[in-house]
C-alpha cells in the first residue's frame, strides 16, 4: 500500500510480523544490513513536509503498520496488513539475534533508559548480547558529528542489530545514513519501545490496546505535547482515505 505524502509517496513493504521476523532472522544471519520503519499517522503528517524525512523513509528497505489508522488504510485500499508497533517489536527482534548469535547496540533516549532496558532484555533472551549502548545528547542533529561518532562506535562495537529509540523523525535519518556507513547492521525504529521495557513510560491497560484506544491513553498522559499530534494526524486521514478509496477501484 503506498501512500502520498507532499511530492513523493511512501509504501508499506513487509505485512505483518512474522515475515518480518523472517526477513530480518535472514539478514543478520547472512551479515546484511536493513532499515526497518513503523509507520504510523504522525509519520504520515510529518511526511508531507519534512524533506530530510522523505528521503530518509526512502532509504528504508522494511516499513510497517504501526498503528491502527495506517491498517484501516491499507484495508481500505485493498491491500490488508496487520498491525506491526515497534515498541512491541523489542524482545522478538533481540530474540532473533539472539538466535542467530548477532550482539545488539541501543541508542535510546538517556543512557539510564539503555542500561535498564539491556539488563532486562538480558535477563529475558538466552544468548542476548548487548554490545554498545548510548544515549546522545540534546539537541540531537542526526546529520551531525554527534552522530557520524556513535555510526562509527557502532561498527567498532560489531553488533549486528541496532535499536533507535530517539524518537521520529532523528531515528529514521540516523538509520538511512547509518546504511550507507554501517552495512552490516540492521537498523530497527522503535520509538518508546526502550522506554517501556525501562519502566519509563507505561503501557496502556491491555483492554484499552485490545479496543485500538491505546492513542487516547497515551494522549491522556501528555495532552498538551500528544493531544496537537494527534489532532493534526487526525486531520490528514480524510484525504488519505479519499485516496485508498480511489486506489482500490482502480486495481
Amino acid at each position: 500500500m503506498q501512500f502520498q505524502v507532499g511530492q513523493g509517496r511512501v509504501a508499506l513493504t513487509v505485512p505483518d510480523s512474522e515475515s518480518l521476523l523472517a526477513i530480518i532472522g535472514r539478514r543478520l544471519e547472512e551479515g546484511r544490513g536493513f532499515a526497518l520503519a513503523t509507520m504510523n499517522v504522525d509519520h504520515l503528517e510529518k511526511l508531507r513536509s519534512d524533506d530530510r524525512f522523505r528521503t530518509a523513509y526512502a532509504a528504508h528497505d522494511l516499513i510497517v503498520a504501526d498503528g491502527n489508522p495506517i491498517v484501516w488504510l491499507a484495508k481500505l485500499g485493498g491491500e490488508p496488513v496487520s498491525l506491526v508497533p515497534g515498541s512491541d517489536l523489542v524482545e522478538a527482534l533481540c530474540a532473533v539475534a539472539a538466535g542467530k548469535g548477532r550482539s545488539v547496540a541501543i541508542i535510546a533516549g538517556t543512557e539510564e533508559s539503555g542500561r535498564i532496558a539491556a539488563d532486562r532484555l538480558m535477563a529475558k533472551i538466552p544468548g542476548l548480547r548487548v554490545a554498545m549502548i548510548s544515549a546522545p545528547g540534546f539537541p540531537f542533529d542526526p546529520e551531525g558529528p554527534e552522530a557520524d561518532a556513535l555510526l562509527d562506535r557502532l561498527t567498532d562495537s560489531g553488533a549486528g542489530l541496532c535499536l533507535l529509540a530517539v524518537g521520529a523523525p532523528r531515528q529514521e535519518i540516523l538509520a538511512a545514513r547509518g546504511r550507507g556507513r554501517c552495512p552490516n547492521v540492521g537498523f530497527a525504529s522503535v520509538g518508546a519501545g526502550i522506554d517501556f521495557i525501562a519502566g519509563r513510560q507505561k503501557r496502556a491497560p491491555g483492554l484499552v490496546r485490545a479496543a485500538r484506544m491505546e492513542w487516547l491513553w497515551r494522549a491522556s498522559l501528555s495532552p498538551m505535547r500528544l493531544g496537537p499530534r494527534y489532532l493534526r494526524g487526525a486531520l490528514i486521514l480524510p484525504g488519505h482515505a479519499l485516496r485508498a478509496l480511489a486506489h482500490r477501484r482502480r486495481r
